[in-house]
């Protein structure tokens, strides 16, 4: 369920945090949010921390390849002074950065602005990701987002690290990780255990490759 005011009264800052493990949309959340704030006519920044340049040195990307242009800081005390005209702060990869983000995304908040931030609220070994639990605990709106597990295709919320490396903040995506299921979540690094994952079929592709396959068998007959 996504947690996301309706009701914007003017002069008043509040925080939403979105989080969640690897794969489960949290990027793309932020996003969509960000987007419809610029749409409602908001003056919306986005920002990720400088370590996370997976997709793009300058936008923030999602799984899915939605990407917004946005500005990269080293450090969390650098977004109260880049976006002092804005009315929406949303704020990517949370977990990157130090315990400021706490400070910072409050006072932000008591500065009348609406604050969105993106984070992993557990590591690779199932642990609570400082600094998120202090950002869940200060925000007034939390989105939990789950992904589908590798294995066993329930809901997954713990992300499975499948390269062995003991570093805690290890940027990386399906070449690192995999999204696990709690009963097969085996920490803290296991094999890989999913599957390619197809493109989906269109229905006039489903139509063309059922046709094809009646000609074909109307040949054989």
């Amino acid at each position: 369920m996504l947690y996301e005011p309706s009701i914007i009264p003017k002069n008043v800052g509040w925080i939403e945090v979105i989080c969640g493990g690897m794969f489960s949309g949290k990027t793309e959340e932020l996003i969509r949010r960000a987007k419809r704030a610029h749409i409602a006519g908001q003056k919306v920044v986005v920002v990720k921390p400088a370590v996370d340049n997976r997709y793009s040195d300058r936008e923030i990307v999602s799984h899915d390849e939605s990407a917004l242009p946005g500005l990269v800081v080293d450090t969390a005390d650098q977004i109260v002074l880049l976006t002092g005209e804005s009315d929406v702060i949303c704020i990517d990869e949370a977990q990157f950065f130090d315990d400021r983000i706490v400070q910072v995304a409050n006072a932000l908040a008591n500065d009348g602005k609406r604050v969105i931030i993106a984070g992993l609220d557990m590591d690779y070994e199932g642990n609570p990701f400082e600094p998120m639990p202090q950002l869940l605990a200060i925000a007034e709106y939390v989105t939990k987002l789950h992904a589908i597990c590798s294995e066993s295709g329930v809901m997954a919320h713990y992300s499975q690290r499948i390269v062995d490396s003991d570093d805690r903040m290890l940027v990386g995506e399906s070449d690192a990780y995999e999204p696990r299921a709690r009963h097969c979540f085996r920490p803290p690094v296991d094999k890989r255990r999913g599957k390619p994952i197809q493109p989906l079929e269109t229905n006039s592709e489903s139509k063309g490759n059922q046709t094809n396959a009646k000609k074909d068998a109307d040949l054989d007959d």
